[in-house]
């Protein structure tokens, strides 16, 4: 297994709170019932915990586009909506891909790290090829 991409987001949680809140903002669309379940059902504020999930995407954006370095890339925002965060029994974040971001990471495996300290929400992802 080789390392190929990784990447970082970190997410001002008041700020993406508005946002969320916007009429019409797009940001809401971008979660799965799954992942929006999973904000609303914790003891904290669920904008702290969808503001982790968008970070994640974006990492996993970033590090899905580190791999691809020096051509273009693949895909537009849409891979958003097809990136997702879920939970294991524990907590426990791991990245399940749907469709065409599927399709294009086949053989390739995600590891996922999520925070969350004061008003700020980071999340670290790795993509790494498994073929190699």
């Amino acid at each position: 297994m080789t390392v190929i991409g990784v990447g970082v987001d970190l997410v001002h949680v008041p700020s993406f709170a508005d946002q969320l809140e916007q009429p019409g903002s797009e940001f809401a669309a971008v979660f799965t019932s799954g992942e929006r379940r999973d904000a609303n059902g914790r003891s904290t504020d669920a904008a702290r915990h969808l503001a982790a999930r968008w970070a994640a995407k974006e990492a996993v954006v970033k590090a899905w586009s580190a791999s691809l370095y020096g051509t273009a890339p693949v895909m537009s925002d849409e891979a958003l909506r097809l990136i997702e965060v879920v939970l294991d029994a524990w907590g426990r974040p791991r990245i399940r891909m749907h469709g065409e971001v599927a399709k294009h990471l086949e053989g390739c495996s995600l590891e996922i790290s999520l925070s969350h300290d004061g008003d700020y929400a980071t999340a670290y992802a790795v993509l790494s090829d498994d073929s190699r």
